[in-house]
């Protein structure tokens, strides 16, 4: 939800901070007085385009910030991590904020770090819905209406596995055209790779040859040298005046006087140890003497396999270690290829995609038809509680080509006044009505939306009386589950308000500057005797107010 919003030199705004709550928060104020300001910021905010006539006059920049709580939007966390715009161990909260220049050039920022426009839209698509005369009417895109048909339906994981089954059988499809298009050239590919295979293959390549042979090579070209000094350290330790003679020789000397010398007794064991150890030396030379062959001919036999893996790593611009791995790839591109060609086998798999996705998405148009016809009822119902009396709302879906959409397009259509045919969400005329039927679908579908925050600009324009009070419970009731935000002129509507805000303008000097107050108690019932009495405000006109804003709260 939307928790704070600052505005500095922005339009007719001098510097401005405001707090949200949750609920519903009503903006009311005099004609002109720039109730839109607030909507005109979060627009771009969320990726609109800036001009420069939106920074105060006389002033080089206009400078705009938000601060939203996303702890329960998962989604926008995962993409704002993916893009490193958030840590892991960050507070679930994000910040935007925008620069605007005098020359109408601007830098935006998400949680500190510069993003683009796009990036903008994308993080403001998880945000805000603003419903009114701009362009985040996003009911009226098909997507939106398609996506929102699904939620109703409780079809959205069916949706997205629709979608996944069209991709899995367009891939089918263009393997197998890729393999139609290409078989002169896919014959060649395989002939080469088969050529290259079968050499490496007659050379009988194994994974750890390289370094064993290597080893090998290393010691029987070295054997002699090898034998030569495991003999002369064997006679060293063991022969005739060797290491081991001495040794004994300083034990016996030791041990006659180890009885008058405590440190002789000490030393004696460690002689012992001594001897042990080379007499282990001693049996290794001995192994080495025996297992020692001196063989040259195998010494002439590798030489010449090192030469022939050598020359076949150059062949192929690789290491000799690396050619085992070679041989592999080449076995691993000759399948790949052998199956892209495999036309059969290829239409086979396109057949089974096709039809998978075909069972898919009839069971999605099903969903979809039936939910269709409730939805577009319950909205018509609700239409006509907020004075659009003889409204018709209905659900279109129109037979289309195979799309990852499904097999229809969803189409919302509204006949505003009664024996109006039915047309196009998108080209309702009137801003109220078209506010009126998004806060009716919103009512009704006021669980299935994943936006925090909802705005509704004009959603009042042309009711009154009891129709203007029917509004204002739609939208408190809307608050329980969302942030909403209304814009309104009537008192009834403002009077449902959780937070209610007066915008008001002021004279400072020459120039005039806008301003926003929150209202409470008696000023928030003097605001509403206002919209109620215009300029004389009677002690009747208050006590209606006061009336107003009692009933309003005992009838949620």
């Amino acid at each position: 939800m939307l928790l704070a919003l600052s505005l500095k030199d922005f339009v007719i705004v001098d510097q401005l901070h405001l707090n949200f709550q949750s609920g519903l928060t009503v903006i009311t104020g005099e004609t002109g007085a720039g109730k839109s300001i607030t909507l005109d910021a979060l627009g771009l905010l969320l990726g609109d385009k800036a001009d420069f006539s939106q920074v105060r006059v006389g002033q080089k920049e206009a400078q705009l910030s938000a601060l939203f709580d996303i702890t329960a939007l998962h989604a926008l966390q995962d993409a704002l991590r993916e893009q490193g715009l958030m840590q892991d161990d960050e507070d679930k909260q994000l910040s935007i904020r925008r620069i605007i220049d005098a020359k109408g050039k601007s830098r935006s920022f998400i949680n500190g770090q510069t993003v683009t426009l796009s990036q903008l839209r994308d993080m403001g698509a998880h945000l805000v819905d603003i419903h009114g005369q701009n362009a985040h009417q996003s009911l009226n895109k098909e997507a939106m209406q398609r996506q929102l048909l699904d939620a109703f339906a409780g079809a959205q994981e069916l949706s997205l596995s629709v979608k996944h089954a069209y991709q899995t059988w367009q891939q089918a499809q263009k393997d197998l055209q890729d393999a139609l298009n290409s078989g002169e050239q896919l014959a060649l590919e395989q002939e080469r790779l088969q050529w290259q295979l079968q050499d490496l293959e007659q050379h009988q390549l194994s994974a750890k040859e390289w370094d064993e042979l290597n080893q090998s090579h290393d010691a029987l070209a070295h054997a002699a040298d090898i034998l030569e000094a495991a003999q002369w350290v064997d006679e060293a330790i063991d022969g005739a005046s060797s290491v081991q003679q001495r040794l004994y020789q300083c034990q016996q000397r030791l041990s006659h006087l180890a009885q008058h010398e405590p440190r002789f007794q000490e030393s004696l064991p460690l002689l012992l140890a001594v001897e042990a150890e080379l007499a282990e030396v001693a049996s290794s030379m001995r192994d080495v003497c025996a297992d020692v062959d001196i063989n040259p001919q195998e010494l002439a036999v590798q030489a010449e396999r090192i030469q022939t893996l050598n020359t076949l790593a150059r062949k192929y611009r690789v290491e000799p270690p690396e050619l085992f791995a070679k041989q592999q790839s080449l076995q691993d591109a000759l399948n790949q290829l052998e199956a892209a060609g495999d036309t059969e086998a290829l239409e086979q798999a396109v057949n089974k995609t096709q039809a998978a996705f075909e069972t898919l998405a009839q069971q999605l148009s099903a969903k979809r038809q039936q939910a269709a016809q409730l939805l577009a009822a319950e909205t018509t119902e609700r239409m006509q509680e907020l004075a659009m009396n003889g409204s018709r709302f209905a659900i279109e879906l129109l037979a289309s080509n195979a799309g990852s959409h499904g097999l229809e397009h969803v189409q919302f259509l509204v006949a505003a006044n009664k024996g109006n045919p039915l047309r196009p969400m998108a080209k309702v005329a009137s801003g109220g009505e078209l506010s009126r039927i998004s806060l009716a679908l919103q009512v009704v579908t006021s669980r299935l939306q994943s936006v925090p925050t909802l705005i509704f600009d004009e959603v009042d324009s042309g009711i009154g009386g009891r129709v203007a009070e029917v509004v204002g419970k739609s939208l408190r009731q809307l608050g329980q589950h969302y942030q909403v935000l209304a814009i309104t002129h009537l008192p009834q509507v403002a009077a449902f308000g959780n937070q209610h805000w007066q915008v008001s303008k002021r004279d400072v000097g020459e120039t005039t500057l806008s301003q926003l107050l929150e209202l409470v108690d008696d000023a928030r019932t003097e605001e509403i005797a206002r919209m109620l009495g215009g300029e004389t405000i009677t002690t009747t006109t208050r006590e209606h107010a006061k009336e107003m804003l009692i009933q309003a709260a005992a009838a949620i």
